[in-house]
């Protein structure tokens, strides 16, 4: 259960974080074009690259949260209804042609893998700016407004 607190409150902190930086940019508005979304997103990307360019994989993903949501993530593999999740995880997954990168921007030409509602409920709930996807074998923390990678946690998936 600390481990799992600890864990959340690292995504407040980058939440904060987020927002501030977000804040600091014009508003989108409700018609705004795909073209306008993309900048907006690409900018607010930019000054989170910026503000975090020390932060390295782990950092949200802390040591003591690892092993806990690798265990959460096993039982669901391992269990049941494992083989029919290991299935629908790798069948969207876009493999090794994204690089793991912390802050790095999630490529615009790879389709983002879906992930089942049997994974997220046993996941830490997340703010609307996050999502969980995976990477091959990892579990990425994507920002979908800013379009990166904020940490990813490798061996999430049991092969």
């Amino acid at each position: 259960a600390k481990a799992i607190a600890d864990f959340q409150e690292e995504v407040a902190e980058y939440l904060e974080l987020h927002r501030k930086l977000d804040s600091t940019l014009p508003a989108l508005s409700k018609d705004a074009s795909a073209e306008e979304i993309d900048q907006h997103q690409r900018a607010l990307g930019r000054l989170i690259q910026q503000a975090r360019k020390n932060e390295k994989a782990g950092d949200i993903f802390e040591r003591d949260v690892r092993p806990v949501l690798r265990r959460l993530l096993y039982g669901l593999f391992t269990g049941p209804d494992g083989q029919k999740l290991r299935m629908a995880v790798m069948e969207e997954n876009p493999g090794e042609v994204v690089k793991l990168v912390v802050n790095g921007r999630y490529p615009d030409t790879i389709p983002l893998s879906s992930v089942s509602p049997q994974i997220l409920q046993a996941l830490p709930p997340l703010p609307q700016e996050l999502e969980y996807r995976f990477i091959e074998t990892s579990l990425i923390l994507l920002d979908v407004h800013a379009h990166i990678i904020v940490d990813y946690l490798t061996g999430a998936v049991p092969r």
